[in-house]
């Protein structure tokens, strides 16, 4: 996801540009699974210091429940917005200042801006933290671990811990209570 900015660092403040995406991002990281192109429309403004990259992104990315294990494939939609700042003034070709600068966040100095290490950060950020293949996942059986979605798994409850069977009596619904 590179783009030539050159002619548009020459330009006014203001100065604009937009592209359609539609970017395949197979190999973004190895902890995201894209299971459809990277599609949508960004936008390139130019600033005082550099270019601002807007735009509306969309994906699908596959998962795996954190219940019952089960991969399933969700949306992961994101408004990006980062400045980008050139490491070569397009004009002089000389070196600029860039100490502070996160490195993805550089116009190279053949004009390049990459929109590639941006996007698998926002991707991160915006996809599920606890994803689940449905909300009324029933998860695995503890003792056998059947996916319990599929049906009753025939287990005993599993053993209880005798040393909580003093609170166990607390959630009855015949018991009196705490005494005051």
């Amino acid at each position: 996801m590179k783009f030539n900015v050159a002619q548009l660092l020459k330009e006014p403040t203001g100065s604009r540009r937009e592209f359609e995406l539609d970017e395949d991002i197979q190999n973004i990281d190895h902890d995201i699974e894209p299971r459809a192109p990277l599609t949508g429309k960004v936008r390139f403004t130019r600033t005082a210091s550099g270019i601002l990259a807007t735009g509306g992104l969309h994906t699908v990315v596959e998962m795996e429940c954190r219940r019952c294990l089960r991969s399933f494939t969700t949306p992961v939609d994101f408004d990006l917005e980062e400045e980008f700042i050139p490491s070569i003034d397009v004009t002089t070709g000389a070196a600029l200042p860039t100490e502070g600068i996160e490195e993805a966040l550089l116009i190279d100095e053949k004009h390049m801006l990459d929109l590639t290490e941006v996007v698998r950060q926002y991707l991160i950020l915006y996809r599920e933290q606890y994803p689940l293949c449905d909300e009324a996942c029933a998860g695995l059986c503890p003792v056998c671990g059947k996916n319990l979605n599929e049906g009753p798994c025939g287990c005993q409850d599993a053993p209880q811990d005798p040393r909580w069977a003093a609170l166990r009596e607390l959630l009855k619904p015949d018991h009196p209570g705490p005494s005051s």
